[in-house]
C-alpha cells in the first residue's frame, strides 16, 4: 500500500533517500518496472527494504521465508543479504506477477537463493510444518492478503526458531486501522492482528511507522 514513508513531504523523503539509501541498480529498475503496473502500490518502500535487509545480516540469518511475493522486490533485498547457501522460500499464487520477479533476482544472481513456491500460501507453511522444519527460521516477512494475516502470524511464529524475527507489513493500513468510522476487510483484519501481536507474550514487539507501518516481532 506504500512506495515510500507516509507522511512525509516530498523534500524530507528525498532528503532520506539522498543520505541513506544504498540501492543496487538492478533493485532500482525492479522498482522502477514495478511502479508502472496497475498493482504497483503493493511494492515495499525502498527504505524497508534496506532496513530490513539490515535486520537480515545482524540476524546472520541464513533460512528465511516470505508470504507475499508480489514482483520480487523484498525476495531479493533478502537474498542479496544472505550468504552464499543462505535460502528464501517464497510464498505466492500468481505466476504473472511472480514471472517479473523471476527476470530480477537471475539478473541479480539470487536465484539460486529463492524457493518459490507457488500454492496458497496456509497450505505451504502447513506443509513445512508437517515436515518437521517448526523452529527452524531465522526471518519471515508477511505481506499478503490481510484477511489471512492472523492465520499467517502463527504458522510463521511457529516456523521461527527462538530469537528469529518477523517482520509484518501494512499494519497501519494509511491511518484506516485508527478510525472507528472504518470498518471492511482489511481494516479489520489488520485491526485483528495488531491487538493479537500487542498481547502476545511468545514475542517482543516494536510497531515502526515506516512506510505503510511495519511490525517487528521477535520469538521468545
Amino acid at each position: 500500500m506504500a512506495r515510500q514513508t507516509n507522511g512525509l513531504d516530498e523534500r524530507l523523503y528525498r532528503y532520506l533517500l539522498d543520505v541513506s539509501l544504498r540501492e543496487p541498480e538492478i533493485l532500482g529498475r525492479l522498482r522502477e518496472e514495478t511502479a508502472s503496473h496497475e498493482m504497483g502500490r503493493m511494492q515495499i518502500a525502498p527504505e524497508q527494504g534496506q532496513f530490513m535487509a539490515l535486520l537480515v545480516r545482524l540476524l546472520r540469518a541464513r533460512k528465511t521465508i516470505e508470504v507475499g511475493v508480489f514482483t520480487g522486490y523484498s525476495s531479493a533485498v533478502v537474498a542479496l543479504a544472505l550468504p552464499a547457501d543462505g535460502r528464501v522460500i517464497a510464498c505466492d499464487v500468481s505466476e504473472e506477477y511472480t514471472a517479473i520477479a523471476k527476470r530480477y533476482w537471475k539478473e541479480a544472481g539470487v536465484d539460486h537463493k529463492i524457493d518459490l513456491r507457488l500454492a496458497p500460501a496456509l497450505e505451504t507453511l502447513d506443509d513445512l510444518l508437517g515436515a518437521g522444519e517448526a523452529n527452524s527460521f531465522d526471518f519471515g516477512f508477511i505481506d499478503a492478503d490481510k484477511e489471512n494475516y492472523v492465520a499467517y502470524y502463527e504458522r510463521v511464529l511457529a516456523l521461527l526458531r527462538p530469537g528469529g524475527l518477523m517482520a509484518i507489513d501494512n499494519v497501519l493500513w494509511e491511518g484506516e486501522v485508527a478510525d472507528p468510522s472504518i470498518s471492511n476487510s482489511n481494516v479489520d483484519a489488520i485491526r485483528a492482528l495488531n491487538e493479537l501481536v500487542h498481547g502476545d507474550d511468545r514475542v517482543d514487539l516494536s510497531l515502526l511507522p515506516m512506510a505503510d507501518g511495519l511490525t517487528l516481532a521477535l520469538k521468545r
